[in-house]
């Protein structure tokens, strides 16, 4: 069932600052339009609007019942995961961060914000509101991701790690039973692949994209990108 803003309010009896405040907060943080989803608290899709529906290409039949982080880059999962379980444990009401979205073919970097709905005689979460910016709202630099495709190697991968760890070339070498030179040919290759000059800009550059997860250390490959 595709429901407005408003709708996503479900009954009076949840709110957490009254129907209005929760009307204004579906309404949109960054303006209307805005794409809105109702999590229950294990984060499973319940309910969606319409331009949630466009944004991740619907139908609601389809999201709802979905893990709410299906839909994003699993490099951003874990520290979103801490995130909803600050709110679901009462330490927050809502929280505002950005997420790499995925979508079939592409993903985007897009600003969120989340929200607490409480029931009106328990003090525990009942659901929780997800608004990102509408589709058609999205700004030219919203960061568009590249697809997820498999991009490195296994020795890539570790290597990349190293580098965002750290790890200077003889250590690296003697980790993974490599020649110094054979690092060396690697990241070589890695600066090619992701068209940046130095090793600095090799790092940010795969955080950017979604290649390296954010909020671990040591510093982890997201498995998709690996061959």
């Amino acid at each position: 069932m595709t429901l407005s803003p408003h709708d996503l309010v479900m009954d009076r009896p949840l709110a957490a600052d009254g129907p209005e405040g929760l009307d204004a907060a579906a309404a949109g943080v960054h303006g209307s339009p805005t794409s809105v989803a109702c999590l229950d608290p294990a984060l499973t899709i319940q309910q969606v609007n319409q331009e949630f529906d466009r944004r991740f290409g619907g139908p609601a039949e389809e999201l709802c019942g979905r893990p709410f982080c299906d839909l994003v880059h699993p490099s951003v999962r874990q520290p979103l995961m801490r995130q909803f379980s600050r709110v679901l444990e009462g330490k927050g009401h809502r929280f505002a961060t950005e997420v790499i979205t995925v979508g079939q073919d592409t993903a985007h970097t897009l600003p969120m914000t989340a929200m607490a709905v409480r029931g009106s005689h328990i003090p525990d979460v009942a659901a929780i509101l997800v608004m990102l910016p509408a589709a058609d709202e999205e700004s030219p630099d919203s960061g568009v991701v590249v697809p997820r495709k498999k991009l490195l190697s296994e020795v890539d991968a570790r290597i990349l790690e190293g580098i965002a760890a750290g790890v200077s070339t003889v250590p690296l070498a003697s980790r993974l039973y490599l020649s110094r030179q054979g690092v060396e040919y690697h990241v070589s290759g890695l600066l090619r692949k992701l068209k940046v000059p130095n090793r600095a800009a090799l790092v940010s550059r795969a955080y950017s994209m979604g290649v390296l997860k954010v909020g671990t250390w040591p510093p982890k490959v997201v498995e998709d990108f690996i061959k």
